[in-house]
């Protein structure tokens, strides 16, 4: 299939989990992918396993002149920029009574940050292209409040917010920007829990079950391709039914 046909994409934090079951599906939808990590090592693992239509970039995206160089890179090999997946993230789960201002800095500045500044990076090379689509990954922890979750549920709901303003903001530039809201999804990051929660995970969805790395990344190619060029800061939530 090739619902990307044609399109370039940067990933962010795709040397694994999400990111690399996006990567994986938007270049065997058409696209070519800029797999990008903090990780250089594992990003060019996945590049290496896509072939000639990835190449591997290292991205902290906290860091601007880490973005400048990844954009480009990915216009060096490729020509353009039509869609940003904002999907690396940090998620340390504590209460409050365990969370210090460094804590509470690292997901602000990864999350939150990482984001605005891959849109930021992004915003003019797609206005001269004509357009584009950015997909921000949020969380259904970003939409109520959780236990032991202050910081990562902190900034998640940040995301929403600015992506919901930059979706407004970009707009006349003919640049999408939506949300993918996962819900306990089964990918590295929840080995941060304790075992009796990582236990109880499964029970709580309605769907009775762990999302896979492969169901947010189809709603995440829906997003970035055409068949959503209607769809503007937007909410997909794919959560077994948690956030019903």
């Amino acid at each position: 299939m090739t619902r990307l046909a044609n399109k370039v994409a940067i990933i962010t934090g795709a040397g694994s989990g999400q990111g690399a079951a996006e990567a994986r599906l938007f270049a065997a939808e058409g696209a070519r992918v800029a797999v990008t990590d903090v990780n250089e090592e594992a990003a060019r693992a996945v590049a290496q396993e896509i072939g000639e239509a990835a190449i591997a970039v290292r991205l902290d995206v906290t860091n601007e002149t880490d973005w400048r160089k990844a954009v480009d890179a990915t216009i060096a090999a490729f020509g353009k920029v039509d869609v940003l997946v904002n999907n690396a993230g940090v998620y340390k789960p504590r209460p409050i009574q365990q969370t210090d201002r460094a804590l509470l800095d690292l997901h602000y500045n990864v999350n939150v940050v990482g984001t605005f500044l891959g849109m930021q990076a992004v915003r003019e090379v797609m206005r001269d292209g004509g357009g584009g689509a950015i997909v921000n990954i949020a969380s259904g922890a970003g939409t109520k409040g959780f236990p032991g979750m202050i910081a990562y549920s902190g900034s998640k709901f940040m995301v929403r917010g600015i992506s919901r303003c930059a979706a407004i903001d970009l707009a006349p530039d003919k640049i999408r920007v939506n949300l993918v809201l996962p819900g306990i999804i089964d990918t590295p990051m929840l080995a941060e829990n304790p075992p009796e929660i990582l236990a109880a995970f499964p029970t709580l969805p309605p769907a009775q079950r762990l999302g896979t790395v492969d169901e947010i990344a189809e709603a995440v190619l829906f997003l970035a391709s055409d068949a959503a060029s209607y769809v503007m800061g937007a909410e997909l939530s794919v959560c077994g039914g948690l956030m019903a």
